[in-house]
């Protein structure tokens, strides 16, 4: 019998149906936080959070590269 622990890992790239936490537009930024959690960003709004924010991160993923 296997144990079930409850964690979920987070996919390692963003996709269209990731949706930003501020305004629902499509997330290209991850922000895992060391308490635990991750808020998910667009381009405009993690840009916008991030000098407040990075410093309480475990991880900031940033796929901004793929906006065409």
């Amino acid at each position: 019998m296997t144990a079930t622990t409850g964690t979920i890992e987070a996919p390692t790239t963003l996709t269209a149906l990731d949706r930003c936490d501020r305004c629902g537009a499509q997330a290209y930024i991850r922000a895992v936080l060391t308490s635990g959690g991750a808020l998910l960003f667009c381009n405009h709004h993690g840009r916008d959070v991030e000098p407040k924010l990075r410093p309480m991160t475990a991880e900031w993923v940033d796929e901004s590269d793929r906006i065409s």
